[in-house]
């Protein structure tokens, strides 16, 4: 409830604008879409009355949206690989991360060097077991 008052208060001025966009390019699908439909209902091919059930995005009585978004989703999707699942990466580089601060401190600067030699051995090996099974193919 407001009270009266003799004073006016600066109330924010409301600024409504409708964005107009010109598409030339979709104005010109649209044109050729109408003239495609309005062929194929010439043709009889297309149902005049029904043009809207054909479409996969209208509204028909018991819709099947139930589960629809899950079914396509990425995120329900299991990794293939090991190396694919990035709770697994997150893993592997904090372990890389923890060791090489720990490695510094107890060795010094020496550690780079083996993490350098352990990280190339490690790309030899992935190399190889790709190459082994390329071959097999």
């Amino acid at each position: 409830m407001k009270f009266p008052s003799i004073f006016r208060v600066n109330q924010p001025h409301r600024f409504q604008i409708t964005p107009r966009h010109y598409d030339p390019v979709k104005e010109e699908i649209h044109q050729r879409t109408e003239r495609i439909k309005r062929e194929l209902q010439q043709e009889g091919i297309l149902d005049p009355e029904g043009d809207d059930a054909d479409r996969p995005n209208s509204f028909r009585g018991g819709s099947s949206i139930r589960g629809a978004f899950t079914q396509g989703s990425p995120i329900k999707r299991k990794p293939s690989s090991l190396f694919e699942s990035t709770g697994m990466i997150r893993l592997i580089i904090m372990i890389i991360l923890i060791g090489g601060f720990g490695g510094y401190i107890y060795l010094g600067p020496e550690v780079l060097y083996y993490f350098l030699y352990l990280g190339g051995a490690i790309a030899a090996l992935v190399a190889l077991f790709r190459l082994k099974s390329v071959g097999t193919k």
